[in-house]
């Protein structure tokens, strides 16, 4: 989907697509909910900006520099922290982080758009679109394909500095998604049915690893100039030659699962089973 529909057909399945939001996928006793995930090409956002709610995933100092219009800064860097068991990178509690979307005029059904650029961002990109995922987002959910690049190279405008673009409170009603994150202990008794992945770089992994886990750097998972995400044959031949069993639950870890959920995301477009992002990482796994 590249925006907001406005034919009628597209509205018919649009309305048809949100009505599976209200149908649960039963798994046990167990209930996963399903997310409006997918990529937003530059032009599509351009035409139809005032439809969205725009993240920028970058650092901040990067926002404040130039930011497409409109957009709110949402740096994973500003909402993680170290926990009570000396962890770092842990995501905030979703209270606050629903707190804060609230207070930023998102609730869970507003759509939004997702940007970085993949590098300076460190995949925070797909770290936001997880983060909204987890909480049971039910709008859509948007990534920018190629992302700040793409917006750029298509000489659309940008915009320094503060803007005054504040929304008015709203409520945002989280009903969590467990199921695309994993306790150390769940990786510890289900080993035998999880393929764990290493998104870190080749000196992280040198350093140390989950036993039996398969090194794919994170940046394996997009391509070009741009930095798009990896379409999803190239993914698969990706995990083909790795000797990725995709018929197993694929749990992605990084240092502070940043990275991995950006691996969590391209992974999520591909049409194969659903992974799950190690949020803790090798961080908690070394503790």
């Amino acid at each position: 989907m590249r925006g907001i529909p406005h034919d009628s057909n597209n509205c018919f399945a649009v309305f048809l697509f949100s009505m599976l939001f209200f149908v649960y996928l039963f798994s046990g006793s167990e209930v996963v909910f399903a997310n409006d995930l997918g990529l937003i090409e530059a032009q599509a956002l351009n035409q139809h900006i005032s439809d969205w709610v725009i993240l920028d995933a970058r650092p901040k100092p990067e926002w404040m520099s130039w930011h497409i219009p409109g957009a709110l800064s949402f740096s994973w860097e500003d909402y993680t922290r170290t926990d009570e068991h000396g962890i770092p990178y842990r995501v905030w509690t979703p209270q606050e982080i629903a707190k804060t979307l609230g207070g930023m005029g998102i609730d869970d059904k507003t759509p939004v758009v997702v940007y970085g650029d993949a590098d300076k961002s460190w995949g925070g990109e797909g770290w936001n679109c997880w983060v909204l995922s987890w909480l049971g987002h039910t709008g859509p959910i948007r990534m920018l394909d190629g992302g700040i690049q793409s917006w750029r190279n298509s000489r659309f405008p940008l915009k320094p500095g503060e803007e005054n673009t504040k929304r008015k409170p709203v409520q945002y009603k989280f009903k969590l998604n467990p199921h695309i994150d994993i306790a150390t202990s769940e990786i510890e008794n289900q080993k035998t049915n999880l393929v764990v992945v290493d998104t870190r770089s080749t000196l992280e992994w040198f350093k140390g690893k989950i036993p039996g886990a398969i090194h794919i750097p994170w940046d394996n998972f997009f391509s070009g100039n741009e930095r798009r995400p990896l379409h999803p044959d190239a993914l698969k031949k990706l995990l083909k030659k790795k000797g990725v069993d995709t018929n197993k639950t694929i749990v992605y870890y990084c240092t502070g699962g940043i990275r991995s959920a950006y691996a969590w995301f391209v992974h999520q477009l591909s049409g194969l089973s659903s992974a799950i992002n190690y949020e803790g990482g090798y961080e908690a796994w070394k503790r």
